[in-house]
This record gives structure tokens, sequence and C-alpha cells, in this order.
């Protein structure tokens, strides 16, 4: 193969909803790296957490208003949308899961939380009530598996039932978090939707710290990442621009390429990413297990992502045989076009 064409197939990728999605996984994954790094100082969870939203939305606000070009009504129709995805898929679902973290390990936490793609699966299968077919529940359990082998939950792990059940809760609001960015919408741009749900977030975050439900702890002291030792904000400037603005943004495309389904299970790709940032800001080197996890949870995707192709090909073969169906709609002998004159005289 050529070089030229090497470019071309590998931009086309990257180009795709699934390469837009495995870079979302892969910018998302940094965030535990930059935020280790920083509550490490002294920084409480909420306050990370408030200042990387609040960035990130100060960030996006002015490319926002320009790619509304004046459009304010599309801020008024799709108010909800915003308001459920900034309180739901951004402030609630990192509430819920640094409550799990209080309770949990952060192991079995991030475990419970990425339960979402299996409900997802269930949800849909209650809902249309058809059955998943045979890949795609092989590629749930395979990506379940693969989860479970990459957070390495390994020697007496503490359970404590209210702590699963705010884990569950983190869930329900990644649940929530795929399916409204997977909708279709032509009237609000992921950029707008973005911005717009991470302000909410931010807002809900310091509202949460003024009214004492969440510690807000700040630190200026120095951050270390990898063998380097830099200012706290290198790694907020990290925690913000690559973890949040890009991360969200991309996340957002790939869901409304790929679908609600789909899109979670290739988010599972972010907990592989998160290891390999960690060895390499951290120096939490993964083990020979976790990077067999990797591998597992790799192969779920490709199996859900296989059956979804499958699937859409079915429903294109069975759209075309309509539409011939409905090009011959009698199976009658045609009605002669000859002159009457040449017909045969009695």
């Amino acid at each position: 193969m050529s070089a030229p064409t090497t470019k071309a197939d590998a931009k086309s990728f990257l180009a795709s909803g699934l390469g837009i999605a495995l870079f979302s996984s892969a910018v998302f994954g940094t965030s535990g790296s930059f935020a280790k790094s920083m509550l490490e100082t002294g920084w409480s969870p909420g306050a990370a957490v408030a200042v990387r939203l609040t960035g990130a939305a100060l960030i996006l606000v002015i490319p926002a208003v320009v790619v509304l070009r004046g459009r304010w009504h599309q801020l008024k129709d799709n108010w909800l949308t915003i308001l459920l995805f900034g309180l739901i898929g951004v402030a609630g679902c990192q509430l819920f899961y640094f409550n799990a973290v209080a309770r949990l390990s952060v192991g079995v936490a991030l475990l419970l939380e990425y339960l979402a793609p299996v409900m997802i699966v269930l949800w849909l299968w209650i809902a249309s009530r058809r059955r998943p077919r045979a890949l795609t529940a092989a590629g749930a359990l395979l990506s379940l598996g693969g989860l479970v082998l990459v957070l390495d939950l390994t020697g007496a792990v503490k359970v404590d039932f209210v702590g699963v059940l705010w884990g569950m809760a983190a869930a329900v609001c990644l649940v929530i978090y795929f399916f409204i960015t997977a909708k279709e919408n032509d009237t609000l741009p992921p950029l707008v939707l973005a911005s717009g749900g991470l302000l909410v977030g931010a807002l809900v975050m310091w509202l949460v710290g003024l009214l004492g439900l969440l510690p807000m702890t700040f630190s200026t002291a120095d951050t270390t990442l990898g063998p380097w030792t830099t200012p706290w904000w290198v790694s907020a400037v990290g925690l913000i621009i690559l973890a949040t603005v890009l991360a969200y943004i991309s996340g957002i495309m790939a869901a409304r390429s790929l679908g609600s389904k789909v899109a979670s299970f290739v988010s599972l790709t972010e907990v592989l990413f998160a290891v390999i940032w960690a060895w390499l800001l951290l120096g939490e080197l993964p083990g020979p297990i976790q990077l067999l996890g990797g591998l597992l949870i790799v192969g779920g995707v490709v199996l859900v992502r296989v059956d979804e192709l499958r699937g859409d090909r079915k429903a294109a073969r069975a759209t075309q045989e309509a539409a011939r169906a409905l090009d011959h709609p009698n199976d009658v002998e045609p009605v002669p076009t000859g002159r009457v004159t040449d017909a045969p005289r009695g």
C-alpha cells in the first residue's frame, strides 16, 4: 500500500465516529492523572471538579457564541436538554462518583459507574422488547470482564451498601449522558451543548460547595507529573483543556455519530487510557493482567461495533428490497403498444 493511501486511511479513521470516540476516551483518561497530582497537594475532589468545569465553561463561552451567530432561539428551544446534560451528565455523574469513592475503593466505584453500557443494553432491550443480538451480548460480557482486569481488583475490598448505591447512581447519570449526547439535534451544535452543560455543572458544583455538602479545599503547592515538578496551574490547565474541553466536545460528536450504545462501549477504553497516562505521568506501571484487560475491552468494543454494522447492512438491504418491490407493483402482462393497423385481422 502506498504512503498517500495509508495517510488517507488514517485521516478517514480519525474523522470517523470511532476515531473521535477513541480520542475522546484518551483525553478523558488524562483527568485521573491531572486530578491526582492536585489531590496529593491538598485539593479536595469537589474543588478540583469545580475548577475543572468552571475553566472549561469559560473557555467555551466565546466559541459557543460565535457558533450560535445570533440564533439565541436555539438556547431557548433546547434549554431542557442543556439543563439535563449539565445537571445529570456532568455535575451529577461526578458528584455521585465522588460520594461512592468516599465509601468504596476507587476501583470498585469506577467499576460500578461503568456498568452504564450494560444498563443501556438492558434499557434498549426493555424499551424495544427485543433481546440484544449474540455479538452485542458477548461484547458486553467481554468488555466488563476486561474492565475488571484493568481495574485489578485484588485483595480485600471494602464493600459499603450506601457506597454501592452512590456508584449505581453515577452509572445511571452516565447512561443519561450517553442518551442526551447521542440524540440527533441539528438545532443544537455540540460546542453549544458542551459549553452550556459545563456552565450548568459548574454552577451546581459551586452551589453544592457553598451549602457545605461537598468540601472545597484549594492549594497552590507545586504538583508532580512524571519526572517534572510543575506549578499547580499546569495540572489545572491540563485538567481543564485536555480532560474537559476537548474530551466533552469530541465525546458529544462521537456519540452523535455512533449512537449511545456503541459510544458507551467505546468509552470503556477510557479506563485503559487512564492506566497508560497514570504510568507515564505518575509512574504507576500497569501489570500484565491490566494489559490483558485492555485487550478484552477493545475486543468487546469491536464485537459491538461489528454487530451494529451488520444490523445497519441488514436494514439497508431490507429497505432496498422494499424499494424494488414498489418499483414492480403488478406482475401482469404488459399492454400492447403497437399501432392498431398492425394487429392481425379477423
